[in-house]
């Protein structure tokens, strides 16, 4: 009995290798994601890429249509400032045409009639602190060819036969142009000089654009 009692003793105090599960970690098999969430997770994903598409397109339609606005005001504004300029140093002096025949000081038609013609025509003195040709006198002009606003500059101001100016594009899509001078009586006048009028200077010329995109600008200029 001694010996059995002792190796029942010895059987209990074995130490036990059979795996237990431990309190601390449940007993569930490891779970991944399954298919539909995959294609949930998929769909949200093209949607949220796709809003952000058309936000960054909108974005950058918007500043491409800024940017051109910004460009067609500066170039209208740039016009303005070289008819301003031109304007400012007008001088009362007549020329001569190709045909050899007296033109007054200013000219203002309503159209041009031929090839060489200016709606505006005048008589400016020459540009300060320059040599040459810019430090003369000089007969400028501006016209509307096409949308096209074109300023002319003739080489003399009595001009010989057959003589052209010389032309140069100053503002792109106008549709129109229009001018109208203020006479000494304080009245608007569509041209100038009027027949049987004394060929001097308007005390004002006013300068009329419309673009093609509907807007229209309007500037009044006095003169010296």
């Amino acid at each position: 009995m001694k010996n059995g009692t002792l190796l029942m003793r010895h059987q209990h105090t074995a130490f036990d290798l059979t795996p237990h599960p431990s309190p601390l970690t449940p007993n569930r098999p490891c779970k991944g994601f399954t298919l539909i969430e995959l294609l949930v997770a998929l769909a949200i994903f093209v949607i949220m890429a796709a809003t952000a598409y058309r936000g960054l397109s909108a974005m950058l339609d918007a500043r491409q249509r800024i940017d051109l606005e910004n460009r067609k005001w500066r170039s209208v504004a740039l016009f303005y400032a070289r008819l301003e300029n031109d304007l400012e140093a007008v001088i009362d002096r007549p020329v001569r045409g190709t045909a050899d025949l007296p033109l007054p000081a200013l000219v203002g038609n309503a159209l041009a009639v031929s090839e060489d013609d200016a709606q505006l025509a005048f008589t400016r003195s020459g540009y300060a602190g320059q040599a040459g040709v810019l430090s003369a006198a000089q007969r400028v002009g501006y016209r509307l060819h096409g949308e096209t606003l074109e300023v002319l500059t003739w080489t003399a101001l009595d001009q010989a036969p057959r003589s052209r100016p010389e032309n140069n594009p100053a503002l792109q899509d106008v549709t129109q142009f229009a001018l109208r001078y203020l006479d000494r009586s304080g009245n608007w006048q569509s041209q100038w000089p009027l027949p049987g009028q004394n060929p001097g200077l308007p005390t004002a010329v006013e300068a009329s654009i419309t673009l093609r995109s509907g807007e229209t600008v309007q500037r009044i200029f006095a003169l010296p």
